[in-house]
């Protein structure tokens, strides 16, 4: 057997702002986070050699076959069936067309619909889903999982496009209309009359309302009310106030360009992109963000007006304030403390090398 390690240290400034508080490993595509989809491909747990906490080197030396690959690669079953088997070449790499790399940070939303059917077809497999309540309008029911413990109650599940998947404890509240594909992970909340299109993401236990598409939403982070979020990436502990809406086309339809912060670079990002906002931030009620917006972790986002299309980390409002550390901790503790969870040394560490970075 195999000991995958997934390098972080090449890839990690390509992807900001999510990767200034995670390994590109730990990122959410599809159902699964990278890492949780090698582990669960292999059937074994796989070493992260993140850029800002390094692997002893003897803790690879150790591994009986060390096999590495960058962490921003998403795998397929058919990838690492051939891994396993040994007919897989680095020579040939390039060519596989059943991998996908995460070179930018858009890649999450772009690719989200390939690896929501891959993770579909991984977790389903040789399971039975749990019954589709009689108050639920099913289309394409044998595409539609629900797990055990999901709320589902007078909502519509059009699966004709793409599967759906309702995870543990999930909620889908009456009146919302989810089109495939589409996965809500463990403990997501969707409120009454959302309207969510494929390819999205949403989860685990986050909160979701108004009109969603195309959008990946990590764990913890709420768009809870009316408003637009679409071709967008919302990192863990964001919360979106009533109202906000990002655009993701320009009015000119001309090519979208996203600040990266690390590089110092303008990059093309194609025609539509809306809003990449790192972990913790969050915008004040009926904040509109503009195309390609890129927010970094920890920003408070309010004032007068369309967003600037880079608001960076630790932001205190639109006029070039910072956001004090210590008040920082102590507000994101208080919306920890909303869903049950605590503050950990960890996290503030994490926050403290992100500030620094500012």
């Amino acid at each position: 057997m195999i000991q995958l390690v997934l390098d972080d240290t090449l890839i990690h400034q390509h992807l900001f702002p999510f990767t200034l508080t995670r390994a590109a490993a730990d990122i959410r595509i599809g159902i699964l986070t990278i890492r949780e989809k090698w582990e669960r491909l292999l059937g074994q747990p796989v070493l992260v050699n993140r850029a800002d906490d390094y692997l002893a080197p003897a803790a690879v030396e150790a591994a009986s076959t060390p096999v590495v690959f960058s962490g921003n690669i998403v795998p397929s079953a058919a990838f690492v069936k051939e891994l396993l088997n040994g007919t897989y070449s680095k020579e040939n790499f390039m060519q596989q067309s059943s991998v996908r790399i995460l070179q930018h940070p858009w890649h999450i939303f772009e690719y989200n619909d390939w690896a929501l059917r891959e993770d579909f077809a991984l977790i389903t497999a040789g399971r039975a889903s749990q019954p589709i309540p009689a108050s639920v309008q099913a289309i394409a029911p044998g595409n539609i999982f629900i797990e055990e413990g999901a709320v589902l109650q007078c909502c519509t599940l059009n699966a004709q496009h793409g599967p759906i998947y309702i995870g543990r404890k999930a909620e889908v509240m009456e009146g919302a209309t989810l089109r495939g594909p589409v996965a809500l992970c463990e403990g997501t909340v969707v409120k009454m009359g959302t309207r969510i299109y494929g390819a999205t993401t949403l989860g685990p236990y986050s909160v979701a309302g108004g009109e969603i598409k195309n959008s990946v939403v990590f764990g913890y982070s709420n768009k809870g009310h009316d408003g637009y979020l679409g071709d967008a990436v919302i990192g863990e502990w964001c919360n979106l106030g009533a109202g906000t809406s990002n655009s993701n086309l320009k009015n000119n339809a001309a090519t979208v360009k996203v600040w990266n912060d690390i590089t110092r670079e303008w990059l093309p990002a194609g025609l539509k992109c809306g809003l990449l906002m790192g972990d913790y931030s969050r915008a004040a009620i009926n904040t509109s963000f503009t195309t390609g917006t890129v927010v970094g972790v920890c920003a408070n986002v309010f004032g007068a007006g369309l967003t600037p299309n880079y608001i960076p980390s630790f932001a205190w409002g639109l006029d070039g304030m910072r956001y004090d550390f210590e008040k920082a901790l102590r507000d994101i503790s208080n919306w920890k403390k909303l869903k049950h969870q605590v503050l950990t040394e960890k996290e503030i560490q994490t926050l403290m090398r992100a500030n620094e970075m500012r």
